[in-house]
This record gives C-alpha cells, sequence and structure tokens, in this order.
C-alpha cells in the first residue's frame, strides 16, 4: 500500500480447495500468483531427535503441499483462460518451497519433504503449463528474516532479510525462470548433501541442531 498498490485482504484457509477456487476465480485477470503458505516444525535435530508426531506430519503436508495446489491449480486454470500478452504469457505462478526440498533431514521430516514433493511438481509440471501460456516457477530459499525463523535457536548460514529475498525471486520470475534457489551456495551444498548416501547423509545431519517441534501442530 506504501508503494501505491491496491491491497484487498481476505482470511481464507488454503486447505479448503473449494473457498481457494471460489476466491481466486472471483479475483479477476491474474498477472502473478505467489504460493507462499506454509508451515514449519521438526524433531528439535542432533542428539535431541525424536519421532515427529502424526498430527504434526499430517498438518505440515496439509498446508505445504496440499495448500499450495490449492492455490496453483485453480490459479493456472484461470490464466490459461486469459488474452496472452504481446511476449505469449497468459500469467505466472510462483511457489514457494525451500532449499530442504534438496535434502532430506532428519530433524525436518515432514518440512523437507513436503517442500521436495511441491518442488519437483513444479518443475515437472512447467513445460506443459508453458504450453499454455503460464510460466511456473519453483522457488527455493534458505533461511529468511520472518517470524518462522525467528524461533529457530539454531545457526542459519545466509540469512537474509524478506526484501532482498522478493527481489531475487521477481528477478527469477520476470525471466521465466523454472526453478529459483538462492543463497547459491547454500543451495548447491544441499543439493550436494542430498546427494550423499543415505546412511552417510543422516549421520552427517544428525550432528547438527534442528528445528524444534511445535507443540500446536501436534495437538491439533
Amino acid at each position: 500500500m506504501a508503494r501505491g498498490a491496491e491491497v484487498r485482504p481476505a482470511v481464507l484457509d488454503v486447505r479448503d480447495a473449494a473457498a481457494m477456487a471460489n476466491w481466486i476465480a472471483a479475483a479477476g485477470p491474474l498477472g502473478l500468483v505467489v504460493a507462499n503458505a506454509g508451515i514449519s516444525a521438526g524433531t528439535g535435530g542432533g542428539k535431541d531427535v525424536r519421532s515427529e508426531p502424526a498430527a504434526q506430519v499430517r498438518a505440515i503436508f496439509a498446508v505445504n503441499l496440499d495448500g499450495a495446489l490449492n492455490t496453483v491449480l485453480p490459479a493456472l486454470e484461470t490464466m490459461a483462460a486469459q488474452p496472452a500478452g504481446p511476449s505469449g504469457v497468459r500469467g505466472r505462478i510462483a511457489v514457494v518451497a525451500s532449499i530442504a526440498a534438496f535434502v532430506a533431514a532428519p530433524g525436518a521430516p515432514s518440512y523437507c519433504a513436503s517442500k521436495a514433493a511441491i518442488d519437483a511438481w513444479t518443475v515437472a509440471a512447467a513445460p506443459a503449463a508453458r504450453r499454455r501460456g503460464v510460466l511456473l516457477t519453483s522457488v527455493c530459499p534458505g533461511y529468511v528474516r520472518t517470524p518462522m525463523t525467528a524461533r529457530n535457536r539454531f545457526a542459519m548460514p545466509g540469512l537474509m532479510d524478506a526484501e532482498r529475498a522478493a527481489e531475487i525471486t521477481l528477478r527469477g520470475v520476470a525471466a521465466g525462470r523454472v526453478r529459483v534457489a538462492f543463497p547459491r551456495r547454500m543451495a548447491l551444498a544441499a543439493q550436494v548433501a542430498g546427494a550423499l548416501p543415505p546412511a552417510l547423509r543422516n549421520w552427517a545431519m544428525g550432528r547438527i541442531a534442528g528445528k524444534a517441534g511445535d507443540p500446536d501442530l501436534a495437538d491439533r
């Protein structure tokens, strides 16, 4: 609003597919949609690693995977029906995954898996969407300074402000990239770690402090 944008706030549950579809259909022409809803919790990590509560597992997948798809799928259909611009593009969709998508960390199994799933779907679905005039981009950031990361009690290499993360994201989306991963060194490190044999990776990741579980998620 401070920069001249017109804002129409609405409170919705991304897990409600029908509500999301109706809201998006009524939003009018769409130029850019950012599917950014997500929640995070872990098992403690390091020597404190423990089993992840079933309710926490389901809550994370319901928001990070189903919630993202409940945003992207109706937006994709709406955009595909819009007139194409001079460049042939009908719309752009940024799906926020995470660098965590590249490595299955024992300290946050559901978070990593949910982000891996939405990243893989976005990358795989991008070619078909492009043929319909819609550009899909999987956004895989590292640590960004937000209330979600403020709860972390461990080192967060490459931590950046949200404004900087938004700049990198928008630049990649505008360029039509299928995936935008940053910071680059951290993304590369995560990809290398993800390529290690599972036993070795789990041993190495088990020596790193991880995100604590969330009692609110576990009790849902």
